[in-house]
């Protein structure tokens, strides 16, 4: 058994939301930021950003952590970011920038399919659609509304087509 699957959870505890290096069985490096570590099995769960705004998740099995080093302390932005990362979806509280993105985005994947959008409101927040449906912030298919139920369900049905493509 290693000295890593030797520690306790609260030892555990103080690596979460710092940059690590773990050097595993067979010289292997990992780096990442430290989501959690299980208390069962001492695994390792590290997360990436990558350039193009995406993320890497890795799990390093305990029972093969050789040693681990910490390299940054990290501060309050990287532990927000960690933990939005596995929030669920309705209980996100996204970023400025966040919605704009999401927004611009999905404007543009609308303007491609050929559908008609504008943006209206005081901060030009709320996507129109044909002028008979909005779509508010976050931008999802359950942020649709219209009276027409036709519109209203092809409309989501594309979002969320959008969202998985």
């Amino acid at each position: 058994m290693t000295d890593w699957c030797k520690k306790t959870p609260l030892e555990w505890k103080d690596y979460t939301n710092k940059e690590v290096k773990v050097t595993a069985d067979e010289k292997n490096e990992y780096r990442g930021w430290v989501v959690t570590v299980d208390p069962v099995t001492a695994n390792i769960v590290l997360v990436n950003f990558l350039e193009d705004g995406k993320v890497s998740v890795t799990v390093v099995m305990g029972h093969a952590v050789q040693k681990v080093e910490l390299l940054d302390e990290g501060n309050e932005e990287v532990k927000e970011r960690l933990a939005y990362l596995f929030m669920p979806e309705e209980s996100r509280i996204y970023r400025k920038e966040d919605l704009e993105k999401r927004k611009n985005n999905l404007k543009s994947w609308l303007e491609q399919n050929h559908i008609p959008v504008t943006e209206q409101g005081d901060a030009q927040r709320t996507l129109c659609v044909a002028d008979v449906l909005t779509i508010d912030p976050p931008y999802g298919p359950e942020n649709c509304s219209s009276s027409n139920e036709i519109i209203l369900s092809r409309v989501q049905a594309l979002i969320q087509s959008a969202l998985t493509y």
